[in-house]
């Protein structure tokens, strides 16, 4: 049965906006590694990737905000905190230097682990019948996917 976020239980709800308190973790953590990629990338395919990650990280930052509002919605906190996101997600930072080679590799894994977080949010939301939150996990999941096909392209 399909559900509006008035009618969810407490405890679906909670479930769902642990989910996307994930996904929104993952994705904000993805966003500054893509920018960070973007600053940083040299190389033989330099503007290429330099385009790449740019797409990336402006692609993500509306996706975080959707992914909050989303929890908003469900009349719940979106967790703001970059300790937070940090100590939450399941991507990680990456400082110093790294050849276009490994941010590409690094830059995939997060978009498949980013994409593996919003297919399970997708499946929690519909266990509890929310639908709109399983369209939201979907469709973020399939530019996740898209984006590390992109960046494996670039790795032969």
């Amino acid at each position: 049965m399909n559900q509006t976020a008035a009618a969810l239980a407490t405890d679906a709800r909670t479930e769902i906006v642990n989910a996307l308190n994930q996904s929104v973790a993952e994705t904000v953590v993805t966003t500054m590694l893509a920018q960070n990629f973007h600053w940083n990338v040299t190389g033989m395919a330099f503007a290429p990737l330099h385009a790449l990650f740019q797409d990336i990280y402006e692609d993500h930052f509306i996706g975080q905000d959707d992914l909050a509002e989303r929890i908003k919605a469900l009349n719940a906190h979106a967790d703001g905190t970059l300790a937070g996101m940090l100590k939450r997600s399941k991507v990680d930072e990456h400082s110093g230097h790294a050849s276009d080679k490994e941010m590409i590799k690094m830059m995939c894994a997060a978009q498949e682990t980013l994409s593996d977080t919003l297919a399970g949010c997708a499946q929690t939301a519909a266990n509890h019948g929310d639908t709109l939150t399983e369209d939201l996990c979907i469709s973020r999941g399939h530019k996740h996917e898209k984006f590390a096909w992109f960046l494996r392209s670039h790795l032969g």
